[in-house]
């Protein structure tokens, strides 16, 4: 009897589309497909994260419009607006599965002027958008500890809840569409901001022959306490980088993204632009596919620095 009630509910479940298994997604599709509900998945340029899930129970399509057309439910979990663009205007794109009534959950780190171009077509076909980004690490996606902006119908989110609630402890919501885009600008600006200020002390600190760990002592006990200085300092201390698994070119693109949505305000960002000019030295010296904390080896080597 057990068993039986166990198969009605799943057969009640909605039918989950991932588009995008990357180092957040395979833990978002993980989460899903091993707490019950159908995943289907569409493969990119890495196999391994999409072998993964199929070896877990997902089932592999190979469009965006055969993922549309075998869920209920799509997530997107792509790199930002034109691969999001790209992935629903393009041939055999999502745009041509999509059905009335379904739901598209945008997972990536998106402008919302593009935002609400992609809701619009999104509505044109009966079907509803909501933004849905993330906040923290590959590390809590997979354990299905993430944190979730979310924009949009509250009613239409309330029926996705059971799925994001797979991958995410804590859920914010923020607004009409756009609004869960809008507060995760906001949210990375500051995080990769902070990380750019704590770079440069740290930099100023080795050329001043500051101990490192007196640094790190000092900094957790006072105003300078902060995650990225708890992530940035195992750099110099030792020359781990894992705690931030976010790469200096995504880094880049968010917080052009902020500087963008802020000129259109408009609201003088002076300090985004600075922040935004580190990021792009990183990627000029190499730095671009790095993770966050190598913007320490960066102001370390601009400054002729011994790390």
């Amino acid at each position: 009897m057990h068993s039986k009630s166990r198969s009605t509910t799943a057969m009640t479940k909605k039918k989950i589309g991932l588009i995008g298994a990357g180092l957040m997604g395979h833990g978002i599709g993980k989460n899903i497909v091993t707490k019950g509900y159908e995943l289907t998945v569409l493969a990119h340029r890495n196999r391994a994260p999409i072998d993964d899930l199929i070896a877990k129970g997902a089932k592999e399509a190979k469009s965006p419009r055969e993922v549309a057309e075998k869920s209920d439910v799509v997530f997107l979990c792509v790199t930002g607006s034109p691969q999001v663009e790209e992935t629903l205007f393009r041939k055999d794109g999502l745009l041509e599965g999509i059905r009335p009534g379904m739901i598209i959950a945008d997972c990536s780190t998106a402008e919302p002027s593009s935002t609400l171009k992609v809701a619009a077509a999104i509505e044109a076909k009966g079907a509803h958008f909501v933004d849905t980004p993330l906040v923290r690490t590959p590390k809590e996606a997979e354990e299905g500890k993430l944190g979730v902006m979310t924009g949009g119908d509250e009613k239409i989110l309330a029926e996705i809840r059971p799925v994001i609630e797979c991958f995410a402890d804590t859920i914010i919501h923020a607004g009409g569409v756009g609004a869960g885009h809008t507060l995760k600008l906001i949210n990375n600006y500051i995080a990769i901001g902070t990380a750019a200020v704590v770079a440069e002390g740290i930099a100023a600190g080795l050329k001043a022959k500051v101990d490192m760990q007196a640094l790190n002592d000092i900094a957790m006990a006072g105003g300078a306490r902060s995650v990225m200085f708890e992530r940035l300092i195992k750099v110099p201390l030792a020359d781990d980088d894992s705690a931030a698994k976010f790469a200096i070119d995504n880094a880049r693109k968010d917080v052009r993204y902020y500087t963008t949505m802020t000129q259109a305000m408009p609201l003088s960002s002076f300090v985004a632009e600075a922040v935004h000019q580190t990021l792009v030295l990183g990627s000029t010296h190499g730095y671009g596919d790095k993770y966050v904390p190598r913007l320490v080896n960066l102001m370390c080597q601009l400054n002729g620095v011994k790390l």
